[in-house]
């Protein structure tokens, strides 16, 4: 059986490279965006065998490269987003705005099988996004997707964690070498392994699902001291955890402007003192969609947490 293609636009992050594996294993064809194959090729091609994967580089904004790829798939899955703002180009607007009206307008013109397009839980409340950048640009671009592909489909994740994450792996070395962690808010989650998460794409793909928002949850409710609390145990550390007040949050954020990756950005002090991050009951889980989480997030977490232990890898694991 021929395979079919899948167009993959943010495909060297941590789902996409996770979703390459599950989608190639099993029959699909993939061909990933990127904007530098430089720096990024080496990465990509080695997630799946030679034949199954095609990586090609260019501008997502270039409208005659995006025809081009586009005519030749048959489903197209966007992945591209950011926490923080680098540049103008690099801008909340641009990337979870804009790109998403460019990159469904197209897909309609060609009529595309499939459209999944990748935006977060946590950014809407009472029909309305939150006070926050990133949840309005995202929110919006949920918006121009359904406008102009009404039969996409629009997964809304809770934090993605994996070994390859900017999560769990941030905070494990922060927590190994801050004698005080701050809490800038303390949110539920409903934190969702990106094994999970990954199953959920592959399943709505194989199932031909469309033409529904759809909220990814893990099977856990944590709020954010929960996760820290987690983490601490499972590398063996004793640290204070520390509530501040929001215009103490937003002082230190600003003070984090100087980093070239801040650690905490005004931005998403906003977004973690708007709503908690669960599902909301208006639109279906993937549990509601018979695709349900299987993963622990602690029993996870502990299969990658010795490399910030003390003893690495010679550390005993908590669990038989």
């Amino acid at each position: 059986m021929k395979p079919k293609n899948c167009l993959i636009f943010g495909a060297s992050g941590q789902i996409g490279r996770h979703l390459i594996r599950k989608l190639t294993k099993n029959n699909y064809k993939v061909t990933v965006v990127t904007r530098n194959l430089h720096q990024k090729g080496y990465i990509l091609k080695t997630q799946a065998s030679a034949g199954w994967i095609d990586c090609v580089e260019t501008d997502i904004f270039d409208e005659k490269k995006l025809r081009k790829l586009i005519s030749k798939a048959t489903i197209c899955i966007n992945l591209i987003g950011v926490l923080f703002e680098e540049n103008k180009f690099n801008s909340f607007k641009n990337i979870h705005t804009f790109f998403p009206l460019l990159l469904s307008k197209i897909c309609k013109e060609y009529n595309i099988k499939q459209l999944i397009h990748l935006s977060a839980l946590g950014i809407e409340l009472n029909d309305q996004p939150v006070d926050s950048e990133y949840a309005k640009s995202k929110f919006y671009g949920e918006i121009n997707v359904k406008n102009n592909f009404s039969k996409a489909i629009i997964l809304r994740p809770s934090i993605v964690y994996s070994v390859d994450d900017k999560l769990t792996t941030q905070f494990m070395t922060l927590l190994n070498r801050l004698p005080v962690f701050p809490l800038f808010g303390n949110p539920k989650f409903t934190p969702i392994h990106v094994k999970d998460l990954t199953e959920i794409i592959y399943q709505i793909i194989n199932k031909e699902i469309n033409s529904q928002t759809i909220e990814c949850i893990g099977k856990e409710i944590l709020s954010f001291k929960d996760i820290l609390q987690k983490l601490l145990y499972l590398i063996d550390k004793k640290r204070f955890i520390i509530s501040l007040p929001l215009f103490v949050s937003k002082l230190i954020a600003v003070s984090f402007k100087i980093l070239p990756k801040p650690l905490i950005t005004i931005d998403q002090i906003k977004l973690l003192n708007a709503c908690d991050n669960v599902s909301s009951g208006k639109y279906k889980t993937n549990f509601d969609i018979g695709i349900p989480s299987l993963c622990n997030f602690e029993e996870e977490v502990e299969k990658y947490c010795y490399m910030w232990k003390d003893a690495g890898q010679f550390s005993k694991k908590k669990y038989n």
